[in-house]
């Protein structure tokens, strides 16, 4: 059997596809799953040794250090330990709790509390906590990578939004916009879907077998263990706290999340559509890199291979997120373990984003606006200001105004300026309304595009 490397990885993004998704190994691989599970645990231990129960006095300064640090220093040997114990255990989260109590052992004062390591605990509220921590990260750093990239298209909406581009609807000629506007679309929506991700509350719950603190309270039973809980998982952890839950969280904020990112994968997807229509008729050139090839046979190629990497990669992002979303939040009666399974591809579907957007931000970085070619396709299409024409002719009574340049412009190819002044010329309306119309060119028809262009 070959041994793994780059070039024998079963999966793209730890072979091809490594170097863009590399950050997200400290985030969602399986040695970060079990970091985030020893955080959980030991801040879960420490606020027991702040409860005042007299089977377990408070922690010194020196014990509390020690457990924080097991998560700060925590080490792919460390992982491999765990890896050891869960080979007899069968359990990973059995073998976290016996692990830090291997770590504690040496110490008087912690092992005297190690017994208090996972108490009351089922090793969802670990699991689901620790998802909570690791989707925190990846959401931080996946709003970083939208960021930058809805920044990227801002600044070619400032750059070009004085350029006129002729707008295309069904394929056919439209009424004038610009480049910058067209840019400024995107990064509007883009911008809206980056705050609707940064909303999405991220829950937890610590609240034992089927949530209802059953053990806790056994043990405990005048403690307020919902209090208890709610601190941890809010003032500790950083997340928030979930009341009501069977054995797992129900992952509904997965849900919500996973849709939003989804939903920013397709508002890019739409783009590098666009885009790639854009480089194929001209608009757009891309900067050339030396020794690169196009085609293996035909050497004049220069393809815009980012765009279409984007667009696949994100196509299997987007396949991977709403397969998540509609199967977390579906569990048979209190648990059954279809999620756990599913979840261990977290970091899968982030890491194909990220090679979508490292793919997108590539191609970013290559275009340049061939200017020529936009300007004299849009003075080729004289025929968008019918729209303007008819238009002003409604203004001023004239009978049949749409019927008119409708008989005048459909279907009948290229029409020039010639054509369409002379049409203007005829028209019984004020002479200040006929001049601006006889001054009127594709490129000045383009209403408020520079300004909205600039907003964005």
């Amino acid at each position: 059997m070959q041994e793994l490397s780059p070039l024998t990885a079963l999966s793209p993004l730890d072979g091809r596809y490594a170097r863009q998704c590399a950050e997200l190994r400290d985030i969602f691989s399986e040695s970060a799953f079990m970091n985030a599970r020893v955080r959980v645990e030991t801040e879960w231990l420490i606020a027991l040794a702040e409860a005042g129960f007299a089977e377990l006095p408070a922690l010194s300064e020196h014990a509390v250090k020690f457990l924080r640090a097991l998560a700060d220093n925590f080490s792919e040997k460390d992982c491999a330990r765990i890896k050891e114990i869960e080979s007899v255990t069968n359990h990973d989260v059995k073998a976290v709790e016996y692990w830090i109590k291997e770590q504690v052992a040496h110490d008087e004062e912690l092992a005297r509390a190690s017994e208090f390591v996972h108490f009351a605990c089922t090793s969802e509220d670990i699991n689901n906590t620790s998802h909570a921590l690791m989707l925190t990260a990846g959401r931080k750093a996946l709003l970083a990578r939208l960021r930058a990239i809805r920044e990227k298209i801002a600044g070619f909406a400032h750059l070009w939004a004085d350029v006129p581009m002729l707008s295309r609807t069904h394929g056919q000629t439209a009424s004038p916009t610009t480049v910058g506007k067209e840019m400024a679309n995107v990064a509007v929506r883009l911008g809206r879907v980056i705050e609707a991700i940064e909303a999405v509350k991220i829950y937890a719950k610590m609240n034992g077998a089927v949530g209802n603190y059953n053990a806790h309270l056994i043990a405990y039973p005048d403690y307020d263990w919902e209090a208890h809980s709610r601190r941890v998982i809010e003032e500790r952890l950083g997340v928030t706290f979930n009341t009501h839950t069977i054995q797992i969280e129900p992952h509904d904020y997965m849900a919500e999340l996973f849709h939003e990112v989804s939903r920013a994968n397709t508002i890019i997807l739409d783009f590098d559509r666009d885009v790639w229509g854009y480089i194929s008729m001209g608009f757009f050139k891309q900067k050339l890199r030396e020794g690169e090839v196009g085609s293996s046979t035909m050497p004049h190629k220069v393809n815009p291979i980012d765009f279409e990497n984007s667009e696949g990669n994100l196509g299997v992002a987007n396949a991977l997120l709403l397969h998540l979303a509609g199967k977390l939040p579906i569990s048979r009666w209190q648990r059954d373990l279809t999620d756990s399974t599913v979840l261990r591809n977290l970091g899968v579907a982030f890491g194909y984003c990220f090679v979508g957007y490292s793919a997108l931000e590539r191609g970013l970085g290559k275009l340049e606006l061939n200017a020529e070619r936009v300007a004299a396709d849009l003075d080729a299409s004289w025929e968008v200001l019918a729209e303007a024409v008819q238009t002003v002719m409604r203004r001023y009574g004239v009978p049949k105004p749409y019927e008119k340049l409708k008989a005048l412009t459909r279907g009948k190819g290229r029409m020039t300026a010639e054509v369409i002044r002379e049409f203007i010329q005829t028209l019984e309306i004020p002479q200040d309304a006929k001049d601006r119309l006889l001054e009127l060119r594709p490129d000045t028809y383009i209403g408020k595009a520079p300004e909205l262009a600039r907003r964005a």
